[in-house]
C-alpha cells in the first residue's frame, strides 16, 4: 500500500487525468478504503488545493476551478524562488526571457491562491538591479520581502566590515539584488536616515509589532537610488551634508569621493550622501569644497572637522612664527 505523500501525489495525478470522480472508482484505483480517501481530499484541502465533494449514491470529487492542471508538487520556498528566477531571467531579453515567461505563467496557474499571494507580496518588494550567484537564504529575502510591503518594524544585530555588530531598527522599503549582493534598502530609526544593509551581514531579524507609514524616498526610484548609494556603501564612514551651492559647481569636487548629489531648494543648494574610509578624509573634502556647508549626519564628523581645523590652525600659526619663512596667506 501506498505511503500517505504517495498516495496525495497519485491523487492529484488522478485529477489531473479526470476532473471528476466517485469516490468509490478513486478509493478502487488508490487501493485504499473510502474513509481513507475521505482523509486524504481533506489533506489536500489543508494544503490550499479546491476539492469540491458531493454525497449520495452518484456522490464524489471534482478538482476545483483553478486548478485544472496538476496542482504544484513544491514546497513553498521552493515555489517562490523558482518564480523569482523565472520573473528576472539572466538573459534579459529575447528566446530565454520569452520561455521564462511562458514558464512563469504556468506555474503561477498551478499555484495554489494562498501561495500566489505570497508571491506576489514578495516580488512587489524585491528590486533586481543585476543578478549574480549569492549566499543568502531565500528564507531571509522572503522575511524582508513580506516586512517591506507589509509595513513591519524590524530588529536586528548587523555587522559591519569589522564584523562588529550594532542593533538596529529600522523601517524596510525595498528588497534590492546587485550582483552576488542581496541589500535591505530601509530608514533607520536611530540614526534618522536611509541606510542599505547587507543581507549576509544582519543577525536575527524580528518584527517589533510596530507599523510604519512608508517615508519618501529621495531620487525616487529605488534602482537610481541604490545604483548611487552603492557607489560608497563599502567605505567604513558616511555622511550626509548640505552644500549651498548648485549642483554644476560642485562637480570637479565629487571625483574625490564617492557622492549622491541631489539638487533642493530649487536647486540652490545641493544636499549630498558620500562615504570614506576615514572621517579625516571626509573632513579635508569637505573643507576643499570652497562653499558653505552644513552636516546632517553623522554628528562625530562634526566633531572631527573641529579637530582638524585645530590640527591644521595649529600648524599654520607655528610657521608663520617661524624665522626666515613667508607668512602664509
Amino acid at each position: 500500500m501506498l505511503s500517505a505523500s504517495a498516495r496525495l501525489i497519485r491523487l492529484l495525478s488522478l485529477f489531473q487525468a479526470q476532473r471528476a470522480w466517485t469516490g468509490a472508482a478513486l478509493a478502487a484505483r488508490l487501493e485504499i478504503t473510502e474513509r481513507t480517501l475521505r482523509r486524504d481530499v481533506d489533506r489536500l484541502r489543508t494544503l490550499g488545493y479546491t476539492v469540491d465533494s458531493t454525497s449520495g449514491v452518484a456522490g464524489g470529487y471534482r478538482l476545483g476551478a483553478g486548478t485544472a492542471l496538476p496542482p504544484l508538487l513544491l514546497e513553498d520556498e521552493e515555489a517562490i524562488a523558482v518564480a523569482l528566477g523565472l520573473g528576472n531571467p539572466a538573459g534579459g531579453a529575447g528566446d530565454i526571457e520569452n520561455a521564462s515567461m511562458r514558464a512563469l505563467a504556468k506555474l503561477e496557474q498551478l499555484m495554489p491562491q494562498r501561495l500566489r499571494r505570497r508571491l506576489d507580496r514578495v516580488r512587489a518588494a524585491v528590486v533586481p538591479l543585476t543578478r549574480g550567484k549569492t549566499e543568502v537564504r531565500l528564507k531571509a529575502v522572503t522575511l524582508f520581502a513580506e516586512a517591506c510591503t507589509d509595513r513591519l518594524q524590524l530588529r536586528f544585530d548587523y555587522r559591519d566590515h569589522h564584523a562588529t555588530a550594532t542593533a538596529r531598527t529600522v523601517e524596510p522599503h525595498r528588497v534590492v539584488q546587485s550582483a552576488e549582493r542581496w541589500y535591505l534598502l530601509a530608514w533607520d530609526t536611530a540614526r534618522e536616515d536611509w541606510r542599505t544593509f547587507r543581507l549576509d551581514r544582519i543577525v536575527e531579524p524580528v518584527p517589533t509589532g510596530a507599523r510604519f507609514t512608508p517615508r519618501r524616498l529621495p531620487l525616487g526610484d529605488v534602482a537610481a537610488y541604490m545604483t548611487q548609494a552603492l557607489r560608497v556603501s563599502p567605505f567604513l564612514h558616511h555622511a550626509r551634508v548640505v552644500v549651498h551651492a548648485p549642483v554644476q559647481a560642485l562637480q570637479a569636487h565629487l571625483g574625490w569621493v564617492g557622492g549622491v548629489p541631489e539638487a533642493i531648494d530649487g536647486g540652490a543648494s545641493t544636499r549630498i550622501a558620500t562615504g570614506a574610509n576615514s572621517l579625516d578624509a571626509l573632513a579635508v573634502w569637505l573643507g576643499c569644497l570652497g562653499h558653505d556647508f552644513e552636516i546632517e549626519s553623522p554628528a562625530e564628523l562634526i566633531e572631527h572637522i573641529a579637530v582638524v581645523a585645530a590640527r591644521l590652525g595649529k600648524v599654520a600659526r607655528r610657521q608663520q612664527k617661524k624665522p626666515g619663512r613667508l607668512p602664509l596667506l
